[in-house]
């Protein structure tokens, strides 16, 4: 890729960033666009829809910049939770590797690069026909003293990130017992889910583990509430409330229309009264709602689950650490999530049905890696004229334009590749969600490194090896070849990565402020809805979706931080806009679905673990090309050293974001001895793990009453 295709690129990426930061400082102070810019603040309270015209509103501003960059980290604690701390972290962290790495790459690593002459000799005169390659290790030459500084940076670096790494795991750590110590008695800190419950003849569910738990925990036992299937009762539920939400809408406006008629999509027929239609329709939904919840409870749609709650926070985890039964396959025992983050159609799921779908998942995973090597193999061939000359033969006079040509190449591939990347993350929480995990934070999670690995397989090392992608997997059953087949393969792609994170980081970074797509969904829906702001829903942040990004991001600047150090101000440039933005999106948009306590985090340190033992296999391949064997056998040192230090970390505070200590659980258990709100705590704790679809749900059939009940749902 030239100088130019480059610059070409950068240019559509920050008119992008420059449009988009305008419009959003002026569309968010428009009252009508409360609801995607800041639907936080309007569901709290703190954001009133005002309707009195104001030419202010019309002008673009940065006073949001200086109310993101201002706020503190204890104020996002308490507003957010820790793991919006943590995702920050994970911002912060990138910013302080790549501005350490930025200084070393591009004032020392950058014009030893530039004054190799194994290439075309830089120049100056006409920099903008220069090819990226010049500035890249690929032109230094083989054999060159020069290159034991590349190998220096590479030691500097490796010891720099691995002690940012040992300090953050350590903050966030003691950041983690501290939040927990410092919390209020939360309801699945007392509770552990149990599984695979052994029926006797005649009994119950709840009464076989109310007997069971009773008579092997006696001191610390307290309630338990069984699992019930309840899929058909939560699709009622939905119907329900989307026609109680239609009838709102017409009850709301006098001026609506509210006569349809009843043939050939209400183009003939009698006229029918929409309102009375719906009423009725809704009757009907309450009664089959009532039929369902009886059958559920008299009938035994229960699953062999239950959630079961103790006296104490160590009782709870005590029965979840030991082994129940001689048995292990019954009384299994699984933490208990917390009761808004239990997803509840995983019980409807039996254990065969689980197992079959893991299976499924994984060919799943694999067919889809397949299946996106076609736009890899597409976008690679954009990135090259001549060989998409060869495959569109009939486009080769329109490809000589310059600007064309510069778009095609520097543009347009990682456009394409940034359209078929969006569909992933929601594929993979799908996947997860059918995988039979507990909790929408396990999903998450799970999505979570299900589109790391995808992202760094299907990105990175499909790219690298693009052009022979198929043939070339077979270096992975050959260990030995990896390092000086990446070392080929990975410099000369880094053109393409440099455009990447112009093009998929501060694009994303700005599109991620504006809301395009939220904003697009309201303009649509607008006209059609009549949504009060304390019935808001507040979105959370998609942590499976921007923390495979920024990882991925990172990986990217580890990698090539001395193969072509061009790409590390990129970087920092993503890395600050999102750290801006993101702190702005916790402020205003997104509210916390659940807390997980910082468990997010060891998924980070394990990517730039790996992205340190990648840096270290190319290293040693590259030395080798370039003739320099005694600093490949130097490097080999390297990777061992940092696996040793993976290993400490991993015992050293993995076991914290895994369960709780004794010494910690006891400790807050004794801090609650004799506080006379804990006998309030422990009659909520009874009901809390209620399936929500058993609960009752009161709408009003009157707009301007909210007590008379449109579904008189009972608890049965």
């Amino acid at each position: 890729m030239l100088v130019s295709a480059l610059l070409t690129s950068v240019g559509i990426n920050s008119g992008l960033c420059i449009i988009f930061f305008t419009l959003y400082s002026i569309l968010s102070k428009q009252p009508s666009n409360y609801e995607v810019y800041v639907p936080r603040l309007m569901a709290q309270g703190k954001s009133k829809r005002r309707g009195n015209f104001n030419l202010e509103r019309l002008i673009p501003s940065t006073g949001w910049l200086k109310s993101a960059y201002m706020l503190s980290e204890e104020e996002l604690l308490s507003s957010s939770g820790l793991d919006a701390v943590v995702f920050m972290h994970v911002i912060t962290f990138s910013l302080k590797v790549f501005l350490f790495a930025g200084v070393i790459g591009i004032f020392v690593i950058l014009p030893v690069n530039c004054s190799g002459d194994k290439l075309d000799n830089l120049d100056l005169t006409n920099l903008f026909n220069n090819s990226l390659d010049v500035f890249t290790i690929s032109n230094v030459n083989n054999g060159s003293k020069s290159l034991w500084i590349h190998f220096s940076a590479i030691y500097v670096v490796t010891i720099f990130v691995c002690y940012l790494l040992y300090y953050e795991y350590r903050y966030i750590s003691l950041k983690r017992l501290s939040y927990f110590a410092s919390s209020k008695p939360q309801p699945h800190q007392f509770t552990i889910l149990v599984r695979s419950v052994p029926i006797s003849p005649g009994s119950s569910i709840s009464d076989c583990v109310d007997s069971f738990f009773k008579e092997f925990h006696p001191s610390t036992y307290l309630s338990n509430v069984v699992v019930h299937r309840t899929n058909k009762i939560r699709n009622i539920i939905y119907d329900a409330k989307k026609l109680y939400r239609r009838l709102i809408y017409l009850r709301s406006d006098p001026a609506q229309h509210k006569y349809h008629r009843s043939c050939c999509f209400g183009l003939c027929g009698k006229k029918v009264d929409l309102v009375d239609h719906y009423g009725k329709r809704l009757n009907s939904v309450e009664e089959n709602l009532t039929l369902q919840r009886t059958g559920v409870s008299f009938t035994g749609e229960e699953v062999r689950a239950a959630f079961v709650s103790f006296k104490s926070r160590y009782g709870a985890a005590t029965a979840f650490h030991m082994q129940q039964s001689i048995n292990p396959t019954h009384w299994v025992t699984e933490e208990a999530p917390e009761p808004h983050d239990v997803y509840w159609p995983f019980f409807s799921s039996s254990f065969m049905r689980r197992w079959i779908s893991k299976l499924v998942i994984i060919v799943a995973c694999i067919l889809l890696t397949i299946l996106f090597l076609i736009p890899v193999v597409l976008v690679q061939g954009l990135t090259n004229l001549s060989q998409l000359e060869m495959w569109f033969p009939f486009l080769k006079s329109f490809l000589t334009i310059t600007m064309v040509s510069q778009i095609v190449t520097g543009y347009l591939p990682n456009l394409i590749l940034l359209l078929f990347l969006k569909m992933v993350p929601p594929i993979m929480e799908f996947l997860s969600s059918i995988q039979g995990y507990i909790s929408h934070s396990d999903i998450e999670k799970s999505a979570c490194n299900k589109v790391l690995w995808f992202t760094i397989w299907n990105i990175f090392f499909a790219t690298v090896f693009s052009g022979s992608a198929l043939s070339q997997l077979n270096i992975f059953l050959e260990p030995k070849n990896i390092p000086s087949k990446l070392a080929k393969a990975v410099p000369a792609q880094a053109s393409f990565f440099i455009a990447y994170v112009v093009t998929s980081g501060w694009t994303s970074a700005s599109s991620e402020l504006f809301r395009v797509i939220p904003l697009f969904c309201s303009l649509l829906t607008r006209p059609f809805t009549d949504c009060k702001d304390d019935e808001l829903e507040v979105p959370s942040i998609a942590f499976h979706k921007d923390i495979p990004r920024i990882l991925f991001f990172g990986l990217l600047g580890i990698t090539y931080f001395f193969l072509a150090p061009l790409i590390l101000p990129f970087l920092l440039v993503y890395f600050f806009l999102g750290y801006i933005i993101f702190r702005n999106q916790f402020i205003n948009v997104y509210a916390p679905k659940y807390e997980t306590a910082g468990k997010f985090w060891p998924i980070v340190h394990n990517s730039m673990i790996f992205s340190l033992l990648l840096m270290h296999a190319i290293a040693v391949g590259i030395f080798t090309l370039k003739k320099l064997p005694k600093a490949s056998t130097l490097i080999i040192p390297l990777p061992i050293l940092t696996l040793l230090f993976n290993e400490y970390c991993r015992k050293r505070f993995l076991p914290n974001f895994i369960a709780y200590s004794a010494e910690s659980l006891i400790k807050r258990d004794r801090q609650d001895d004799g506080d006379p709100a804990m006998a309030e705590f422990f009659e909520k704790l009874v009901t809390s793990y209620e399936d929500p679809a058993m609960m009752p749900i009161h709408f009003s059939s009157d707009s301007d009453s909210l007590h008379s009940p449109l579904i008189h749902s009972v608890r049965v």
